[in-house]
């Protein structure tokens, strides 16, 4: 009896498969699906039966084994042999390709094979089955899995885009190479290079003279990426701030940008090439300080203190760079203190073909957690870095940009993530490249420099805290609760002088609105009075107009300030105020103000009426001007009296405003929906007629990356009355920061990045006020209108999400697939003696043994389920709490999530990967039959040779390469691979040579149609198609060699270079350029084949996407069990594997090596 091995209980291994067999069977018994053989090849093969069984009896096939308790067998079925009697001094297996000749054997065996093919060909032809063919069911999930695929890249591709909106931006660059720094100062200066950036017109030299910036560029990224940024703070600050005498006075000065030249490393793929960078950029920096102490090219007022820091900028795979450079041993302590990121992959490799890659990531996480874990500041030595990523949104189809997060590396007290859609002016996402040359997103970023920079400093730049509040203030939308108001509280810049019995006093729980200012031909002054904060109910002020507000001194149209009444003293003046505003006319009955102008708080919004369709505007439209937005809490005014409102204008001029103060009770909602209705009913309500003019909605089911959504609002009606402003709506998130705004709004598409596969959860414990997504409705309350709102999920939209989140998958999971094929192709060979193809294999597995797998994957993805989400561990920083509490390695198994709404994706990822590997397969089917029509166009064969003798010249394809060369070229690869190049060159060449291996197969089976022959090409074939599926986990590595190269870096890896990776590849594809079809087994061992591919394909849907890697070291373990098989061809295991490469000539005769 079979014993079956562990998880093997699926479809039977019989099924569908003949057991040849040396007598011809009754026609009855034929299977439907089988040609019938013809009457002579019938007779024919029983007047062969009749003459071995009677002078020719045969021994057992079986692998026999000396002293051992193992019992090594091989199926008596399988692959019968008919050509040659047994030799007399061992049992040997018969060749699978035993009925082609070959040029060593006698004229007389070679007729008696001949004859012996021919009698047995017209038995095994029944069992031939067309490598093309492919089941019912089989090409029902195909169909399915590629429909379902080609539905996700259409849906990433039409629906749910972001609008672009940068503008180009312009500039004159040049750069200097700084040639001083040469391998004098580190051993990487004949790799890569430093440059110093300079604007034409208006650098004339290269002195160094403010703050130095240094860029370091991204994956294959170039050095003149720095321009537009470099460009932009050389001519604000020639245009701008070098006139201001503040900017002096705070410290600021220019910024010298150095950028490094990495000849376009691929770091991405590549660990050493991230460390090697890291290392030069250490070495840079204490060059490029020490440039500050030359006075030869230092242009420095020598009264300022000595840089001792430089900021960072990166790009991409640059922004991981710089953090790496803090745990390089040559990292000089102090010298980087400030680090922002533009589209860097913080929270995960973007892929992980490359086990140092994995490693550096780990050791770089670690170490930044582990440092903000300290409990006291001065055990940590990044207390004074600060970290801010900023991500470029939807567009970004390079790197996710949830993998920009860094909540999971930093507190929020040290950095924090933010989206280019959430910066105000900028309001729009943007590619990975267009980040960097964006015209108002590097306006920003330049101006975030400048009030970072201080000079009088040491570090060249600000305090931490004051770091923080500048990132916060310019890239931070100004409504988050983390964002600090500062007027209220500031030092009174303003008399306001008005008097006692003016009418312009709003009652309290009115709304001031003006459609128009300048109307009454005199300065006006607005006067709301402020409640007393606490209960009943909490209130907030808020204000919005289209004309920009006012600072202090400033003679334009309107001004908001917050204003207290100051006692009245004989004799008092307001000499002590820079600005006076006297609206008293002259009259004795006045009220004298002290106020706080409100400009520092103002908040842009983008503007939004009949005209507009985005919050931005491009090249060539006409400016789209913004409004200008207040808000505060009435905690945040409640030391002043009045808010203050003062028009301007003298003349009629067109513009609105709007101020009120609003109950929370009626302008927050929260929607206690669940996900599950949701998805089903969707989210309706009614915004009155009377409410105030900004209307928030909080969802807090809303979470995941993976669902889009569609938002409707109806038109409101204003009757007679004209439209102060459409609606517009802010969709947000609090952490990360992502706000996204849809102005003159009817419908919007929402996606967002919260909770994403496969990054891990916050170092710090979301609060229930932050978790959701909110949605802000700004619209006229002058209407007193209604409006209906309608959120529902965009399911086709929704499958567009799974392309960027899990494109991935496809490196490990098809492997899956890959495994359990081959699986069943080996088990029913054990069984039978048949190899069947790869697609009756695939169709057998769909039958059960995948299914089972991925509805297993799926109950463990539920048992292992933390009950706890994410994020809700508890981590505090500043106690005794370590990093350790969190499991930030949560989410690096199967799908990376483990919410239970996601489960449908495992089954589905597994149909479009059936779909994947079976169009894989007849891509690589139509490959090797067109080299094979290659082959035999070169070849050509006269019309008039005999069909006899066709056979025999396609015999000969097959035979055996010297057994010297194939020692030699084996031992000089192996050699140079432990030497020079790395395995993946090595694994390349072994691709090709199975490649060529399975042509050759393909010919011979196409020529002589036999199970035999059938069998060694299905196997081949199969072989081909796993090797093919790890050769792109080897590529990326492979390609940063051959650049290295490029650019004539000699270094060899100092890993990738160990010979055990390989050898078991090259020897068993050496083995099967001989024709040798590895023998079947029936024992106990049989069992190990099926082990190791079963659990091969476990570890590609567990962990294979976050360690693609292992994979091919899982499929080096199988092909090294495939050449312990093929050693078993003989009786003893060293003489099986001097075999391999030695031959027996007199074997070859009798076909076990065509």
């Amino acid at each position: 009896m079979t014993r079956h091995s562990l998880g093997s209980s699926e479809d039977g291994d019989t099924s569908h498969v003949e057991v040849p067999s040396a007598q011809p069977r009754p026609q009855a018994a034929q299977p439907s699906t089988s040609s019938s053989p013809s009457p002579d090849s019938s007779s024919s093969s029983s007047h062969h039966h009749q003459r071995r069984s009677s002078a020719d009896p045969r021994t057992s096939s079986s692998i026999s084994r000396r002293s051992t308790s193992i019992n090594w067998k091989s199926s008596e079925a399988g692959n019968v042999s008919l050509e040659k009697p047994p030799s007399p001094t061992r049992s040997t297996p018969p060749s699978p390709l035993g009925l082609i000749p070959t040029a060593n054997g006698a004229h007389a065996k070679k007729r008696e094979m001949e004859k012996a093919h021919e009698a047995m060909f017209s038995v095994r032809h029944q069992r031939w089955r067309s490598p093309w063919a492919i089941g019912l069911l089989a090409l029902v999930a195909s169909i399915t899995g590629i429909a379902l695929l080609l539905t996700v890249v259409h849906s990433s591709v039409t629906r749910q885009i972001d609008p672009k909106g940068c503008r180009m931006s312009y500039l004159r660059p040049s750069y200097a190479k700084l040639n001083e720094f040469d391998t004098e100062h580190t051993r990487l200066a004949s790799k890569y290079s430093l440059y110093m950036y300079r604007e034409q017109g208006i650098d004339h030299d290269t002195r160094v003279r403010g703050v130095p910036v240094l860029f370091i560029p991204g994956n294959a990224g170039s050095y003149k990426q720095v321009r537009p940024i470099a460009s932009e703070a050389a001519n604000y600050f020639h245009d701008v701030l070098q006139h201001d005498p503040e900017t002096y006075s705070a410290g600021i000065r220019s910024l010298d940008f150095f950028t490094v030249d990495f000849n376009e490393d691929i770091t991405a793929f590549h660990g050493q090439t991230l460390l090697d960078q890291a290392e030069y950029l250490n070495e840079a920096i204490r060059y490029i300080l020490s440039l500050y102490l030359d006075p030869r090219v230092s242009d420095r007022n020598p009264d300022l203190p000595d840089p001792t820091s430089v900021i960072v900028l990166g790009h991409s795979m640059g922004g991981i760079v710089a953090r790496t450079m803090l745990i390089m041993p040559n990292y000089q302590t102090n010298s980087i203190n400030t680090i922002i990121t533009m589209s860097a992959p913080h929270a995960r490799p973007p892929v992980s073909f490359d086990s140092q890659i994995v490693k550096a990531y780990k050791d770089i996480n670690d170490y930044w957690r582990h440092a903000y874990s300290q409990q006291w500041a001065n055990n940590n030595p990044l207390w004074h870095v600060t970290l801010v990523s900023i991500a470029g949104g939807g567009l970004d189809t390079v790197v996710p940009s949830d993998y920009a997060s860094v909540e999971s590396l930093v507190p929020d007290t040290h950095g924090f993530t933010v989206f280019t859609s959430t910066i105000p002016t900028v309001w729009t996402s943007m590619d990975h490249q267009a980040i960097l040359w964006c015209d108002q997103f590097r306006k920003v970023l330049v101006r975030t420099l400048f009030d970072l920079s201080d000079v009088h400093r040491a570090s060249q730049t600000k305090p931490r805290a004051e770091r923080m509040r500048v990132f916060k203030k310019r890239l931070l939308t100004g409504m988050e609760t983390v964002a600090e108001k500062t007027a209220p509280r500031s030092d009174p810049t303003t008399l306001l002088t008005v008097e006692d019995n003016s009418d312009t006093i709003i009652a309290q729980g009115e709304r001031l609105v003006l459609r128009q200012l300048g109307t009454t031909g005199r300065v006006r002054a607005h006067l709301m009075t402020i409640p007393p904060p606490g209960p009943p109910e909490v209130k907030r002020f808020t204000l919005m107009t289209d004309i920009k507000l006012d600072k202090p001194g400033e003679n334009g149209k309107l001004e908001v300030m917050f204003c207290s009444v100051i006692p009245s003293q004989p004799g008092q003046t307001g000499a002590g105020f820079p600005s006076q505003i006297d609206l008293s006319k002259g009259t004795a009955g006045t009220t004298r103000l002290a106020c706080r102008n409100a400009a520092p708080d103002v908040i842009p919004l983008p503007g939004s009426n009949k005209t507009t369709r985005f919050p931005f505007y491009r090249d060539q439209e006409k400016e789209v001007l913004p409004f200008y937005y207040l808000e505060y809490d009435l905690d945040d005014i409640a030391e002043q009296q009045f808010i203050a409102v003062v028009e301007k204008a003298t003349n009629p001029t067109q513009g609105f405003v709007i101020a009120e103060f609003s109950e929370q009770s009626q302008s927050h909602q929260t929607a206690q929906i669940g996900l599950q209705r949701l998805l089903t009913m969707g989210l309706k309500f009614t915004m009155p007629a009377v409410r105030p003019m900004v209307t928030e909605i909080k969802v807090p089911s809303l979470q995941s990356s993976l669902l889009a959504y569609n938002l409707r609002l109806s038109t409101p009606s204003c009757g007679n009355k004209e439209e102060l402003f459409t609606p517009m709506v802010r969709q947000y998130m609090v952490e990360p920061f992502e706000s996204k705004y849809f102005v003159n709004v009817r419908d919007a598409p929402i996606s967002l990045h919260g909770v994403a596969p496969y990054v891990p959860p916050p170092l710090t414990k979301r609060s229930a006020s932050e978790d959701g997504l909110s949605f802000q409705f700004w619209t006229d309350p002058t209407c007193n209108s209604s409006i209906e709102v309608e959120l529902e999920v965009d399911f086709r939209g929704s499958l567009g999400k799974l392309y960027m989140r899990y494109r991935t998958v496809f490196a490990a999971f098809p492997l899956l697939v890959v495994a359990l094929v081959l699986r069943k192709q080996f088990r029913v060979y054990d069984t039978t003696g048949v190899f069947i193809t790869f697609t009756e294999s695939l169709d057998l597995c769909l039958r059960q043994s995948i299914p089972l797998m991925l509805a297993s994957l799926t109950l463990l993805t539920v048992a292992t389920a933390n009950p706890n989400p994410a994020g809700s561990a508890s981590f505090w920083h500043w106690n005794k709490s370590t990093s350790s509490l969190i499991d930030f390695h949560l989410n690096d198994y199967l799908i990376g999530t483990q919410d239970p709404m996601f489960l449908f994706l495992i089954p589905m990822i597994g149909i479009i990967c059936v779909g994947v590997c079976t169009v894989f397969n007849y891509m690589t089917l139509a490959l090797t039959h067109l080299l094979s029509s290659l082959f035999n166009l070169l070849a050509f064969r006269p019309a008039w040779v005999r069909n006899d003798d066709r056979k025999k010249q396609g015999g000969a394809g097959f035979l055996p390469s010297s057994p010297r060369r194939r020692m030699i070229t084996t031992a000089v690869l192996l050699f140079l691979v432990s030497t020079a190049i790395p395995y993946q060159f090595a694994y390349l060449v072994a691709c090709l040579v199975q490649l060529t291996t399975t042509v050759r197969a393909q010919r011979i089976a196409q020529e002589l149609q036999s199970a035999a022959n059938s069998s060694f090409y299905n196997y081949v074939h199969s072989i081909l198609i796993l090797m093919l599926w790890i050769l792109p986990i080897n590529m990326p590595t492979l390609v940063v060699w051959i650049h290295n190269l490029a650019v004539h870096w000699l270094t060899p890896f100092t890993s990738h270079h160990n010979v055990l990776s390989i050898m078991p590849f090259i020897v068993l594809v050496e083995t099967l350029t001989t024709g040798k079809m590895v023998p079947p087994v029936t024992g106990r061992m049989k069992h190990v084949t099926s082990i190791l591919l079963f659990g091969i394909a476990v570890y590609a849907a567990v962990y294979g996407i976050s360690y693609a890697y292992t994979l091919h070291h899982l499929v080096n373990l199988v092909a090294f069990w495939l050449v312990i098989l093929h050693s078993t061809a003989d009786s003893w295991p060293i003489s099986g594997l001097k075999h391999l490469y030695e031959g027996d000539a007199e074997d070859r005769k009798g076909g076990k090596e065509p």
